[in-house]
């Protein structure tokens, strides 16, 4: 089961995150999602456990709670789409008549 977790402070690491849930179970994978450019995070990431219930009791018990001043907001996440493209538009636009 794969978490999102958001509202994170931007120093946090990957090491950080993988230790928060820790004591839920080992998870099998915890990624920081960065900006590409910059390579600095953008505050939220993603936590994949094999067995659920120790996803769900780490969701329950993570959800809300304030970590380094922050409420993480935690909950299972959404598979993505993976035809749909989130940059928006595309394409040609033009006038479609002559001038």
């Amino acid at each position: 089961m794969k978490l999102y977790v958001g509202n994170l402070s931007y120093d946090t690491t990957e090491e950080q995150l993988r230790a928060l849930f820790t004591p839920f179970g080992e998870p099998e994978s915890a990624r920081l999602i960065t900006d590409r450019d910059s390579g600095r995070s953008k505050g939220f990431g993603f936590v994949e456990f094999a067995d659920s219930g120790q996803a769900n009791a780490a969701m329950s018990s993570l959800n809300g709670k304030e970590i380094g001043g922050r409420a993480l907001t935690v909950n299972e996440a959404r598979p993505r789409n993976e035809g749909s493209d989130n940059r928006g538009g595309g394409g040609y636009r033009g006038r479609g008549g002559r001038r």
